[in-house]
């Protein structure tokens, strides 16, 4: 498939269960490997600053045994570019981070915040990593990711998810703009956050959009079908909108 959509598996709310009791069990790294065998192009861990979910050793046991790209998603902190640094994943992925959230909530703030993210994203490219920016649909969040020197930016899909009716369907057309302009300024365009089998469709057809991440719902599928199959449904899903 020459136009094949890339799926980014996050494993953070595997995490979340295992801490749930203060077992070893499930493991995030099992649960990667499995989306692995089912078609996932990479894995996505988020290390928070209160931990809740994914640990350090987490991260350093996904960089060691991954077959596929490891993408990290923190939010922009010095204390986190140096783990980000130590750890040299493929990409790290920038997030607005609060720490009363039950998720990330909406995207990352590159406008308004000017050198103090700028200088976080230099640090993070002379590592070497790919730096992308987790940013709402809107043109001058776009221009920010350009003028900060990040070449990704990850269009929040939560919006969309939420609504119904003609206020989803103006959302998807911000994201069809979003994802348009983004090829036209040269960066690479990813999608994400609250996707279901539902809802991925009309994302997925988005030929500008190259790479999902999807994480929460494959999680809670799994319970009733298994890691493996859920992810396959999901591969397969996003296949047949492409």
């Amino acid at each position: 498939m020459t136009n094949r959509l890339r799926l980014g598996v996050n494993v953070d709310h595997v995490a979340t269960v295992r801490n749930a009791r203060g077992v070893g069990y499930p493991d995030p790294v099992r649960a990667a490997l499995l989306a692995c065998e089912a078609g996932a192009d990479g894995i996505t861990a988020h290390l928070r600053e209160d931990r809740r979910h994914i640990r350090d050793e987490d991260m350093r046991r996904l960089k060691e045994v991954l077959p596929v790209p490891l993408n990290f998603e923190m939010a922009p902190t010095d204390a986190m570019v140096e783990i980000a640094s130590a750890t040299a994943p493929h990409a790290v992925c920038l997030v607005p981070e609060r720490r009363e959230e039950l998720t990330t909530e909406g995207g990352l703030d590159a406008a308004g915040l000017g050198s103090a993210l700028g200088s976080r994203v230099e640090a993070l490219a002379a590592a070497g990593i790919r730096v992308s920016l987790f940013v709402e649909p809107a043109p001058e969040q776009l221009h920010a990711a350009v003028a900060l020197g990040a070449p990704v930016v990850e269009l929040h899909t939560g919006r969309y998810c939420e609504l119904v009716g003609r206020e989803r369907q103006a959302e998807l057309e911000r994201i069809h703009a979003a994802a348009a302009l983004a090829s036209e300024l040269g960066l690479e365009c990813h999608a994400g956050h609250g996707l279901t089998y539902d809802n991925v469709g009309p994302i997925a057809a988005i030929g500008t959009v190259v790479e999902l991440n999807i994480g929460h719902f494959l999680v809670g599928e799994a319970i009733f079908v298994g890691f493996v199959e859920a992810v396959r449904r999901m591969r397969a899903a996003m296949d047949r909108s492409r």
